[in-house]
């Protein structure tokens, strides 16, 4: 008998990381609205992962792996019920939680995952507060984006979306992400010669 059920729980975590694998091509339904870019769920669930850790290190006094893992697992629902943007929230209702509750059901670490989101969803600790931060920080990272390739559009939406931060270190944050050229990371000298003749002797390394 324990054979069995262990047999049926690698078939069941065995799903799952298939289903995880359809949030990759799961789009991000905003960029529609916005006009220019794409992304899909798993896109920005990668960035708001990293968000969520670097938001937590600024902190310095919150739990990092939790922070973490509700960035990670914030949108898994949506490989079941799809990304449904401002627009469409106005108007369709997504049961996550039940879809969450399905998941978990046939998961040894089922529990986990729901523990984690509930905390995450009420937003009553600084790390759920965090993490929810970091959602918001990585759209805004977003609008940066295409507002830097030309989209005019973006800037209009930019601060509602400043206006969701709660903790002093992600206003911070967006205050530099907005202050900075999305491509200053590696264009940041222009005039540097490695521009013109790829000259390794006299580019200037920082």
């Amino acid at each position: 008998m324990p054979k069995r059920k262990s047999t049926k729980n690698l078939l069941n975590v065995t799903n799952f990381l298939y289903e995880v694998g359809i949030l990759a091509h799961t789009p991000r339904s905003g960029f529609q609205f916005l006009g220019s870019g794409e992304q899909s769920v798993s896109e920005h669930v990668f960035r708001n992962v990293i968000v969520g850790y670097t938001l937590a290190q600024m902190n310095g006094k919150v739990d990092t792996l939790k922070v973490i893992k509700m960035c990670l697992f914030h949108d898994l629902a949506e490989a079941r019920t799809s990304d449904l943007n401002y627009v469409h929230q106005k108007y369709v209702k997504t049961e996550e939680q039940a879809a969450i509750d399905d998941l978990a059901s046939t998961l040894p670490f089922g529990e986990d995952i729901k523990t984690i989101l509930k905390e995450y969803e009420e937003r009553k600790t600084h790390e759920a507060i965090i993490a929810k931060d970091a959602d918001n920080i990585e759209w805004i990272l977003s609008l940066r984006e295409e507002q830097d390739t030309g989209n005019t559009r973006a800037a209009s939406w930019v601060p509602p979306s400043v206006k969701r931060l709660k903790t002093k270190e992600a206003k911070a944050l967006a205050e530099q992400i907005l202050a900075t050229n999305s491509d200053d990371w590696w264009f940041s000298d222009k005039e540097d010669e490695w521009w013109v003749n790829r000259s390794k002797k006299k580019s200037k390394r920082k």
